[in-house]
């Protein structure tokens, strides 16, 4: 199986949590661990169920709780352009494995030779001898190896001969629906984020860098906004205008806002992602920020002149405050964002 040119250990943005990029990472001699495989996509509810037996099952054993992941999704390698966009880039994701407990996440580089190894060798390769797996947690419905031909009966008798157990978990459901990537995926598609904060169990955020945009917010409109740019590939909600929160990645305080995703049909920009931060006048240009999706307010629509456009952003604004006020209280009015 083949490593990537840089066997070294990354920087994981979670000191709780250890990265290892590549087979070549992995410590010599390592004693022990339970591990689980997957994607990981967005680290749902679902996941969180797989890998809480993961952690309990490492603690139980006195050994470290261990995810392998992939670099991308796997489409984007065997049918390229039909991937579909991720929930989290690659370091949020390694850093909610970390917070569900895990203390090793294993980062393998996906390529075309890798999804052509074989399930007994991968098993073998990645989690018997790499991981030194005294236990292998994975989703009842979990395919691995070339053409998805390994499952967790084939798995348990690999594992068998060796001692490790290995333990499928049921997938987990939500409204009747099993939770799924592909499920968040459609929820924010219709711009439901309220159903997709459920089946994640969290608001769907996004992070980038604050960039400039039109600077017609503050200038025209009087409502300065932060241009958010989101990596390429990432999801985003439908396009429409919600009540979220914004938090500067250096500064993490989760700030209210009425956010704003697509073209701004009234001006004809490009796809975007802007939040008009409630009660602050910063300075974000330049800063990390994440912002978060709590609410839908209404979708996209143009309007018949800029003053009636400027008195639908000032009701939006009202309502984003109403709907993200603390039980009991009040967002109260202030100053703008940048």
């Amino acid at each position: 199986m083949s490593q990537p040119p840089d066997g070294s250990m990354a920087a994981s943005p979670d000191p709780g949590v250890r990265r290892l990029d590549g087979l070549a990472a992995l410590p010599a001699g390592l004693e022990g661990s339970v591990a689980t495989v997957g994607m990981f996509d967005g680290v749902h509810r679902g996941h969180r169920a797989l890998l809480d037996r993961v952690a309990a099952e490492a603690a139980a054993r006195g050994v470290p709780a261990a995810a392998v992941t992939f670099d991308r999704h796997p489409l984007a390698v065997l049918r390229p352009g039909s991937e579909p966009p991720l929930l989290t880039t690659l370091d949020r994701k390694v850093e909610l494995l970390g917070e569900a407990g895990m203390a090793v996440v294993l980062v393998l580089e996906f390529t075309r030779e890798l999804s052509e190894v074989g399930a007994e060798a991968f098993a073998t390769e990645v989690l018997f001898d790499g991981l030194a797996a005294r236990a292998v947690v994975v989703g009842e419905n979990f395919r691995f190896g070339h053409k998805a031909a390994g499952d967790p009966a084939l798995l348990a008798s690999l594992g068998r001969p060796r001692g490790i157990e290995v333990v499928a978990v049921p997938l987990q459901t939500h409204d009747g629906e099993v939770v799924s990537s592909t499920r968040v995926r459609a929820e924010l598609a219709s711009g439901d984020v309220a159903a997709a904060a459920a089946s994640l169990g969290r608001p769907y955020a996004v992070e980038g860098v604050v960039v400039a945009g039109d600077r017609r917010g503050g200038p025209v409109l009087g409502v300065p906004t932060a241009n958010l740019e989101v990596p390429a590939g990432i999801a985003t909600p439908g396009d429409g205008v919600y009540a979220g929160r914004l938090t500067d990645l250096a500064d993490p305080i989760a700030r209210p806002a009425a956010v704003s995703v697509g073209t701004n049909p009234q001006f004809g920009t490009e796809r975007r992602v802007e939040a008009h931060v409630l009660d602050f006048d910063g300075d974000l240009y330049g800063h990390r920020v994440s912002v978060g999706f709590s609410h839908r307010l209404r979708g996209q629509a143009t309007f018949a002149d800029v003053d009636e456009l400027i008195a639908q952003i000032h009701a939006d604004i009202a309502e984003a405050r109403r709907l993200l006020a603390p039980p009991g209280g009040t967002v109260q009015a202030g100053g703008l964002a940048s």
